[in-house]
C-alpha cells in the first residue's frame, strides 16, 4: 500500500489505494447482501415446504377418517387406536418427519402409536412425553415447539371417541434442523466464495487501477521533472477516455507554459540587448560630464534623449509581451470605411508627404479599432522614415473575394521609397531586426515597430505581408479574415 505524508504530516493514501478500497467495500457489501438474501430465501423455502408437508399429511388423514375401511372387518373402524395403527402402517414418512398416533383423553399422558423408524433418541418426539402432552392438550391444529433438542413443527387432527373407545389424535411432527443446516451451509459457502472473490478482486483491481492511473502518475512524474530550462517533455496520449483527455489538457498546459517562458526569455534577452547600449551611453556621458554649464547642458540633453529612447523600447517590449494574452485584442463591429478614413486623417501629420486615400471598403467587420489604428499608424510612420518630403504615401482598405483563399479584407500602406531588398523581407518583422541594409534616411528606432504590427495582425488571426509597390517602393498589407 502506497502511503505518503502530506505537508501537515498527515498520512496520504494514493488514489490507487482509495479506488481499490472503495471497490472492495462496495463488493463486500454487495456479496454480503447476496449471501444474506440467498440464506433468507432458502430459509423461507424450508418453512414453506414444511407447511405444505404438514398440510398435505393432515389433509390425507382427515380424508381417510370417514373413508377408511378396516381390512379385518371390511367395515368402518370401531376405535381410534385401530384407525391410527392401520393408517400408520400404510404411510412412508420423510427422513425428518414423524407420524404419530395419540390415544387417551386430552391433558393426560397419551398412549403413543408410532412407526418403526430409526430417529435419534434425543430428538424423537415419541420419547418426549412433556412435548406430546402439550401437543395433545393444545387447541390449535398447527404449531411450533422450541425444545432443548431443537425446533419442532407439528400439525394435529383430532379423532372423536367411538362407542366404548377413547379419543385420539393424529400428529405430524417435522424436525427442520437438517433442512436449516443445509441453508446455513449454503450461506457460509457463499461467504467463503465471496471472500475468494474479494481476494481475486483485490489483485485484479490493483492491476487495473494501476493501468488506468498510469497516465496520472506519468503526469505527476513529468510535472516533478519540469524545470524552467526544460519544458519540452510531453505525455503520450493513448485512447479517447478521460485519462487521455487529462493528458491532452496537461500537454496543452505545457505548450502554453513553454510559449510563456519562451516569450519571457525573449523579452529579457531583447531588453538586455537593446537597453545595454543606451545605459552605456548615459553612464559614459555622466562620467565625463564637467563643470562647464554648456557641457552639462549638452550632457543632460543627450542623457534625456537616451532615457526617452529607453522608455519607448520598454513600452514596445511590454506591448509585445502582452500579445500572448487573450485580451490583447478586443474585437467589435467596425465600419471599415470609417476606420480607414480616421487613420488617414491621423497619419497626415506624421510628415510632409503626398498623402493619398487610395480606396476604402464599405463593409462592417469585427476587429479591435484601437489596435488596428496603432498598426496602421506604425506602418505610416515607417513609410515616413523611409521616404523624403514630397513622395507619395497611399492609405487604403479593400475587400478580397477569392474562392481559393476565402473572403478577407486588406488594409495597406504603400510608399514610393527605395523599397526593401528580397533578402530582408522575412527578417524585418522580427524584433530588433532592420534588415541587412537600411533604406532611406537613418532613424533612431529600435526595430520593434514591424514586430508590433505583426503581433496585432496575428492577434486578429490574420497576418502582415510585404509587397512591391508598382513603380518602386514597399507596400505593407494587413490581411484579416472577414469573420475575425
Amino acid at each position: 500500500m502506497t502511503v505518503s505524508r502530506s505537508p501537515l504530516g498527515l498520512p496520504r493514501i494514493s488514489a490507487r489505494v482509495r479506488i481499490l478500497l472503495w471497490l472492495l467495500v462496495v463488493m463486500a457489501v454487495a456479496l454480503g447482501a447476496v449471501a444474506v438474501t440467498v440464506r433468507s430465501i432458502l430459509q423461507r423455502d424450508v418453512d414453506h415446504r414444511i407447511s405444505q408437508l404438514l398440510t398435505q399429511e393432515t389433509g390425507e388423514f382427515a380424508n381417510f377418517v370417514p373413508q377408511g375401511v378396516d381390512p379385518d372387518t371390511g367395515g368402518r373402524f370401531d376405535t381410534a387406536d385401530r384407525l391410527l395403527r392401520i393408517y400408520l402402517q400404510r404411510q412412508y414418512a420423510d427422513p425428518d418427519e414423524e407420524l404419530l398416533g395419540l390415544t387417551g383423553p386430552a391433558g393426560d399422558r397419551p398412549d403413543v402409536i408410532r412407526q418403526r423408524r430409526d430417529l435419534p433418541p434425543d430428538t424423537a418426539l415419541w420419547q418426549d412425553t412433556a412435548s406430546l402432552t402439550r401437543i395433545r392438550a393444545s387447541q390449535d391444529s398447527f404449531g411450533t415447539l422450541e425444545r432443548p433438542q431443537g425446533e419442532l413443527r407439528w400439525a394435529k387432527v383430532e379423532i372423536g371417541p367411538s362407542a366404548g373407545g377413547q379419543p385420539g389424535a393424529f400428529v405430524v411432527a417435522f424436525h427442520p434442523e437438517r433442512e436449516r443446516a443445509v441453508a446455513d451451509k449454503t450461506f457460509w459457502m457463499l461467504l467463503a466464495l465471496s471472500g475468494v472473490a474479494l481476494l481475486m478482486t483485490t489483485g485484479i483491481g490493483w492491476a487495473v487501477a494501476g493501468r488506468i492511473l498510469a497516465p496520472v502518475r506519468l503526469v505527476r512524474t513529468t510535472a516533478a521533472e519540469l524545470t524552467e530550462q526544460d519544458l519540452t517533455r510531453r505525455i503520450p496520449v493513448e485512447g479517447r477516455d478521460d485519462i487521455a483527455a487529462l493528458a491532452e489538457t496537461f500537454n496543452a498546459m505545457l505548450d502554453r507554459l513553454e510559449r510563456a517562458f519562451a516569450a519571457q526569455r525573449v523579452f529579457v534577452d531583447d531588453a538586455g540587448h537593446e537597453l545595454r547600449t543606451p545605459i552605456t551611453i548615459v553612464r559614459g556621458h555622466l562620467e565625463l560630464m564637467g563643470d562647464d554649464p554648456a557641457d552639462r547642458e549638452e550632457t543632460v540633453r543627450l542623457v534625456t534623449d537616451e532615457l526617452d529612447r529607453m522608455s519607448r523600447i520598454v513600452e514596445d517590449l511590454l506591448l509585445l509581451a502582452g500579445a500572448e494574452r487573450p485580451d490583447f485584442v478586443r474585437p467589435e463591429p467596425v465600419q471599415l470605411a470609417e476606420l480607414t478614413a480616421d487613420v488617414f486623417v491621423k497619419v497626415r501629420t506624421l510628415g510632409e508627404r503626398e498623402w493619398q486615400l487610395d480606396g476604402v471598403a464599405d463593409r462592417e467587420v469585427r476587429l479591435d479599432p484601437q489596435r488596428m489604428t496603432q498598426a496602421m499608424v506604425q506602418l505610416a510612420q515607417n513609410a515616413v522614415q523611409h521616404t523624403v518630403p514630397g513622395q507619395r504615401i497611399r492609405i487604403g482598405s479593400r475587400a478580397v473575394d477569392s474562392r481559393a483563399e476565402g473572403d478577407r479584407i486588406e488594409l495597406y500602406v504603400a510608399d514610393h521609397g527605395p523599397g526593401i531588398p528580397p533578402e530582408d523581407a522575412e527578417v524585418i518583422f522580427e524584433r530588433f531586426r532592420r534588415g541587412t541594409s537600411r533604406r532611406g534616411t537613418r532613424t533612431s528606432g529600435a526595430g520593434l515597430g514591424l514586430a508590433i504590427v505583426k503581433a496585432i495582425a496575428e492577434g486578429h488571426h490574420g497576418g502582415v505581408e510585404l509587397r512591391r509597390t508598382e513603380g518602386g517602393g514597399a507596400t505593407f498589407v494587413l490581411t484579416l479574415e472577414t469573420d475575425s
